[in-house]
Order: structure tokens, then C-alpha cells, then sequence
């Protein structure tokens, strides 16, 4: 990506190999994301030229001096969100808010301020420490989460994030309980991972609300128990008649959209729960009605990254799908070779997909 608004190219550049506590990995599967396409439209700020893409799996081919944990050959999650394991939040069980890591997220490098990446002795910029748009990636070794071999590496790709921060709003921010009635707002990758996420917490009612009709039928699909097209339904409605005029126990907005914010709020019950999941534009603000929020003593929060362990809870996610209990492989619509990026973009921007995935393996180009 050499610009915001423009396609993005496939081009060579150098990649040095990997500087203490990294790890070069080949790139064999990505997810496309809303985050991406927030940084190429420009509603996200990245440095450029940069390499974007954070959603990856693949093969530890070399690891840096220091490196512990993870050799060559180790088939490894990326996490987008390493964590150096001391800090404030680190040493309180929230890794996914460590400190260290958020310089380098973003001004595009590793977490030394390190560039690994050139092109006409140029640095080209880290994308989320990840850039897994691309064939190979010199990564934080804390990236790598090494999984089980007999997983596939496209359903490995998915949880790094969209499953990871779908599901974890659910279990892990919100703590679904069973019984419950939760109304999810967006049914795209990440909607419907807490949808799954909350059939996993056994939710007695699971509501996805999403203009596009496949969506709405694929979250029913996947454990909704009511779907709602929002021009002519309202999701609120829904909910109150789901819990004798209360409201849902729990909200999520799975979508970068400001007025779902307020709806969310809106369709929750006192005492209620709203995550707070998708990104708006950088800089945008949502009210809500601040006197209502007193008396009627609703949770609103947010949730980054699924509120994740990351070594932790990633392997665990791939163990319930080969168990049979998450059922990851509806969620990759369609797969795209590296040179069909802008259609996998495109695709993803018509509702077309729920979520698509570069196969980046050798012969799949």
C-alpha cells in the first residue's frame, strides 16, 4: 500500500532475516478484514508504504536470537497484539492492552522500532507487527502461538482475529450466561463469532441484526435463534418481546457503525451489557443519554481483541473446532490467491462474504 483510496499491488521487496525475539514465518493463509480496508480508505492511520494484513498463519521458518518456545517447522497463530509479559497490564492478566506493544503497532514497527522490511533501500512499514500480506513476515516471536499441525491453517488464519475478537466479546468481556438473551449488531466475521461465542455460553436466544439477507441467514445458521433486517425491524422490539418487555441481557456492536452504538443501548435491559467491538472512523463520537445511563445502571464497555490471552485462548478455540463445537469452516466463504486481493476486498464491501481468505500456500498464487 503506497497510498490511501488506490488498490493495493503486488510488488517485491527485501525482508532481512529475523533480529532477537522474532521469528520469520511463511505466510500460508490471511483473512481479509474491515481493519485493512479501514487503513486503505484512510479511516485509519498507517504509515507508508506498508504491507497490511494481520489476520495469518502459517510455518516458522527461522527464529532470532533469544527466541524460546517456538522452532522451525512450528505451525503458528499470529496475534497481532504481542505482549511482553511484565508490564501494568501484562502482570494483571491483560495482555491484549500491553503497553510495550503499542508503539510499534503504531508506527509500523516490531517491538524494538525495528524495520525488517525495504524495498529500494526504502523501509516499507509493519502493518499490527503482522503484514501477513504477503508470501513471508519477520514477526514479534510473542506473535507466534504455535498450534496443533492438524489444524488447518486457513481456520487457524480466522481465529487470529475475527474468531478470537468475536467469540472472546462474548466469553470472555461480556461472560454470556446461559439462559441469556443477546442481540448481536453485524454478521460479518467478527457478529458472527460472537454469535457462536455466545451458543458456546448457552445463550437461550442469540438475535443478529444485519441488512444483507445472506448474513442474516448464515447467523441463523450458525446458532441465532432470530435474525432482524434493520430498515424494517427493530431490534429492540425483538429483545423486549424475548424477555417480558426488558430488553436483552446482553448488546454487541460488531460493526464500525456509529448508530449502532445508541441501538445497541437501546435493545439492552437495566443492569444490561454492551460491548462495544467495531471500529468507526479514527476520531468519531457516539452519545448516550447520560441520565439514563445512572438510573438504569447499564455496562458499557469495550472489547479489543476479544479481551484475549492470546497463547492461552487461541489453541483453545482451535481444540472446540476439532472437537466439533465451534464451527469455523462456515465462516470462510470464499478464498482468494494472493493476486485477487482487491476482489477479496471488493467481495467483502458487497456483503458478498462472510469472511475471505488468501491462500497463500506454494501453487495457490
Amino acid at each position: 500500500m503506497h497510498a490511501t483510496n488506490e488498490p493495493l499491488r503486488i510488488e517485491e521487496v527485501e525482508l532481512a532475516p529475523p533480529g532477537r525475539g522474532e521469528a520469520s514465518v511463511r505466510i500460508q493463509a490471511t483473512g481479509v478484514c474491515h481493519s485493512d480496508w479501514n487503513a486503505i480508505v484512510g479511516d485509519s492511520i498507517v504509515p507508508l508504504p506498508s504491507i497490511l494484513g494481520h489476520e495469518g498463519a502459517g510455518i516458522v521458518e527461522e527464529v532470532g536470537e533469544g527466541v524460546e518456545g517456538i522452532a522451525a517447522g512450528d505451525h503458528v497463530v499470529l496475534s497481532w497484539m504481542p505482549s511482553c509479559g511484565h508490564c501494568f497490564y501484562c502482570r494483571r492478566g491483560r495482555p491484549n492492552l500491553c503497553e510495550a506493544a503499542l508503539p510499534g503497532f503504531f508506527a509500523g514497527t516490531l517491538f524494538d522500532g525495528a524495520i525488517r522490511l525495504s524495498q529500494d533501500g526504502k523501509p516499507v512499514y509493519h502493518y499490527s507487527f503482522l503484514s501477513t500480506f504477503a508470501e513471508r513476515a519477520v514477526v514479534p516471536a510473542a506473535s507466534c502461538i504455535p498450534i496443533r499441525r492438524d489444524v488447518p491453517l486457513e481456520v487457524a488464519a480466522i481465529v487470529g482475529c475475527a474468531v478470537m475478537t468475536g467469540v472472546g466479546a462474548a466469553v470472555n468481556r461480556a461472560r454470556v450466561e446461559a439462559g441469556s438473551v443477546a442481540v448481536v449488531f453485524g454478521a460479518g466475521g467478527v457478529g458472527l463469532s460472537v454469535v457462536l461465542g455466545c451458543r458456546l455460553a448457552g445463550a437461550r436466544a442469540i438475535v443478529a441484526v444485519d441488512p444483507v439477507a445472506s448474513k442474516r441467514k448464515l447467523a441463523l445458521e450458525l446458532g441465532a435463534t432470530h435474525a432482524v433486517d434493520p430498515p424494517g425491524e427493530d431490534a429492540a422490539d425483538v429483545a423486549r418481546e424475548l424477555t417480558d418487555g426488558r430488553g436483552a441481557d446482553y448488546a454487541f456492536v460488531a460493526a464500525g457503525v456509529p448508530s449502532l452504538f445508541l441501538d445497541a443501548y437501546t435493545a439492552t435491559r437495566r443492569a444490561g451489557t454492551v460491548v462495544c467491538i467495531g471500529l468507526p472512523r479514527e476520531g468519531t463520537e457516539v452519545s448516550f443519554p447520560a441520565t439514563a445511563l445512572v438510573r438504569e445502571e447499564k455496562i458499557l464497555t469495550g472489547s479489543l481483541y476479544g479481551t484475549c490471552r492470546d497463547r492461552e485462548d487461541m489453541p483453545e478455540l482451535l481444540d472446540l473446532y476439532m472437537a466439533g463445537r465451534l464451527d469455523l469452516d462456515r465462516l470462510i466463504t470464499r478464498t482468494y490467491p494472493l493476486g485477487q486481493i482487491n476482489e477479496a476486498f471488493a467481495d467483502m464491501n458487497s456483503g458478498e462474504v462472510a469472511r475471505g481468505v488468501l491462500d497463500l500456500r506454494d501453487g495457490a498464487r
